[in-house]
C-alpha cells in the first residue's frame, strides 16, 4: 500500500509539473512576444520622428540600423500603396516586390500599427515584424527581427527548469514518503492489534491518530469487540440457563416418576392390601401425572413461543370476559389460600390466541395468589393507553429480593424453594409470561418490595404485527 500510494504520489506530482511547465512556458511566451512588439513598435515610433522622408532613406535607415546594433534586423519604408522606398538590407530597393498584401502592412494601413509572425522566404527561420504609419500618414515603417519565442531563451530556461523540477521532485519524493508512512504506519498498528483476536479475553488499545477516518476505524473496531463480549457473555448466559433448563426438567420429570413407580411397585407385590390405602397412592399416581402433564405442556407452550414456527389461531379476544373465566377456575384456590381476588377491566378488544391471552392472565394471578399472605389481595387493573393495552396484577404477597427480581422470569427459577415446593406448580409460570409478551412484542416490568408485596405491569400493542410474529 504505501509504495501505491508513493507512486501515486509521484504520478500526480510529475502531471502537475508538467501542466504547471506548459501553462509557464505559454504565458511566458505571450509575454515576451507582447515585450518585444512593444520594443520594435517604440523603435520605428522613433526612427519615424528622426527620419527625413524628403533625403535619401537608404542612408538614414542604415544609421539607424546601426544605432540599433543587431545585423539580424532588417528595417523597411514602404509608401501607402505598399512599395519600397528603402530597405536596410537591400541597396537597390526597386526590384522588391510591393508589400501591400502583407498581414503587418494592411493592419499598419488600417490600424496604425501592425503584427506578424512567419518564416522568412530570404533567410528561412521564424521572424517578427512590426510595422507602423508614419506621423504623416503617407509612409509605412516596417521592422524585422528573428523570433523564436521562448525557444531564444531555453539555454537559460531550462536549466533553471530541470534543476527546479529535480528539487521539486526530491522534495515530493520525501514528503511522499512521509505522507504513505503516516498513512500505513497506522494501518500496521490497527493490524497488529487486531492480530490479538487470536487470544482468549483480547484488549485493543488503540492511539489518536492524525487522520479521523482511522480513529473511526479503529472505533469500529472496539465497538464491534464490545458487541462481541456482549454476544459472548450472552452465548454464556444462555448455556447456563440451558443447562440449569434441562437439571431442572429432569429434575421435575425424574421426582414425581419415582413416586409414581414407587406406587406402582407397592401395589404390583401386594404389600398394601388395605382397599382405601390403595385408591390413595392411585390419587397420588394420578395427580403426578397430571403435575407432569402440566410441566410437559408448559415446557411445549414456551417452546412454541420461542420458535414462532407453530400455526397459532388468531381472533378477536374480548379481555374481560376471559378475565373474568380465569378468575373463577382460580377462585378455590385464592379461597384455600385466603385471598381476594379484584378486578378493574375497560371493555377492550386484542387480536390475538385466546388460549395464550388466558395462560398470561392464569400465571400472573396464580402466582399472585399463591405467594401472598393471608387475608391479602390480588389486583388486576386492565385499561389502555394510546396505542397499548395496560395489564396490571398487583398482590399484597411477601415480595421478591432485588437480587432475585431480573431472574423470576427465568425457567424453573424459584426465590424461595421451600415455599414453592410446598405451594407446587412446575416453575414456568412467569417463563410462559415472559415469553407471551416477547411474543406480541409487548413489554413487561415488574416492581416489588419484600413483604409488601409485588406489581406486574405487562404492555401489549393494541395492533399486533402478525407478519412480525409468524
Amino acid at each position: 500500500m504505501k509504495r501505491a500510494i508513493f507512486k501515486k504520489f509521484i504520478v500526480i506530482l510529475s502531471i502537475v509539473l508538467i501542466l504547471i511547465g506548459s501553462i509557464f512556458s505559454i504565458v511566458f511566451s505571450d509575454i515576451l512576444m507582447d515585450k518585444t512588439k512593444n520594443n520594435l513598435l517604440y523603435i520605428l515610433r522613433i526612427a519615424d520622428n528622426t527620419i527625413n522622408y524628403d533625403s535619401n532613406l537608404k542612408e538614414q535607415l542604415d544609421v539607424i540600423k546601426d544605432i540599433e546594433n543587431n545585423e539580424s534586423t532588417r528595417i523597411t519604408i514602404f509608401d501607402y500603396e505598399g512599395n519600397v522606398l528603402a530597405d536596410s538590407e537591400v541597396n537597390d530597393h526597386t526590384t522588391m516586390e510591393k508589400h501591400n498584401k502583407r498581414e503587418e502592412v494592411m493592419e499598419a494601413i488600417n490600424g496604425g500599427s501592425g503584427f506578424a509572425k512567419r518564416n522568412s522566404e530570404t533567410l528561412g527561420i521564424p521572424m517578427l515584424y512590426v510595422s507602423c504609419l508614419s506621423k504623416n500618414g503617407h509612409y509605412i515603417l516596417r521592422i524585422a527581427v528573428p523570433f523564436s519565442g521562448i525557444l531564444q531563451y531555453s539555454g537559460i530556461l531550462f536549466p533553471a527548469i530541470l534543476i527546479s523540477i529535480g528539487f521539486t521532485l526530491v522534495i515530493a519524493i520525501l514528503l511522499a514518503n512521509q505522507f504513505a508512512r503516516s498513512i500505513t504506519k497506522p494501518l500496521l498498528e490497527i493490524m497488529e492489534e487486531l492480530r490479538k483476536l487470536k487470544e482468549e479475553n483480547p484488549e485493543f488499545h488503540f492511539k489518536e491518530y492524525e487522520y479521523e477516518e482511522m480513529n473511526m476505524i479503529a472505533d469500529t473496531i472496539m465497538e464491534m469487540s464490545k458487541a462481541v463480549k456482549e454476544s459472548m457473555k450472552q452465548i454464556e448466559f444462555e448455556k447456563m440457563v440451558r443447562q440449569e433448563f434441562f437439571s431442572n426438567a429432569s429434575h421435575e420429570l425424574k421426582t414425581p416418576l419415582t413416586s409414581v413407580r414407587g406406587y406402582i411397585e407397592l401395589l404390583e407385590n401386594d404389600i398394601v392390601t388395605d382397599e382405601n390405602q390403595k385408591k390413595n397412592f392411585l390419587t397420588r399416581i394420578k395427580k403426578e401425572t397430571q403435575n407432569m402433564t402440566s410441566l410437559i405442556n408448559d415446557i411445549l407452550m414456551i417452546s412454541r413461543l420461542e420458535t414462532k414456527e407453530a400455526e397459532v389461531e388468531m381472533s378477536e379476544v374480548r379481555i374481560c370476559p376471559l378475565l373474568s373465566e380465569v378468575c373463577t377456575s382460580l377462585e378455590p384456590l385464592a379461597k384455600q389460600c385466603g385471598v381476594t381476588i379484584e378486578t378493574n377491566c375497560k371493555p377492550l378488544t386484542i387480536i390475538a390466541n385466546t388460549q395464550q391471552i388466558k395462560e398470561l392472565f392464569t400465571n400472573l394471578i396464580n402466582n399472585a395468589i399463591k405467594y401472598n399472605k393471608p387475608d391479602g389481595k390480588v389486583m388486576v387493573t386492565v385499561t389502555s393507553e394510546a396505542d397499548k393495552i395496560i395489564i396490571i396484577v398487583e398482590d399484597t404477597g411477601v415480595g421478591i429480593p432485588q437480587e432475585s427480581k431480573h431472574r423470576v422470569f427465568e425457567r424453573f427459577y424459584r426465590v424461595d424453594k421451600g415455599r414453592s415446593k410446598k405451594i407446587g406448580g412446575t416453575g414456568l409460570g412467569l417463563s410462559i409470561v415472559k415469553h407471551v409478551v416477547n411474543y406480541y412484542n409487548g413489554t413487561i416490568d415488574l416492581e416489588t418490595k419484600l413483604n409488601i408485596g409485588s406489581k406486574f405491569m405487562v404492555y401489549l400493542p393494541k395492533k399486533v404485527n402478525h407478519d412480525k410474529i409468524n
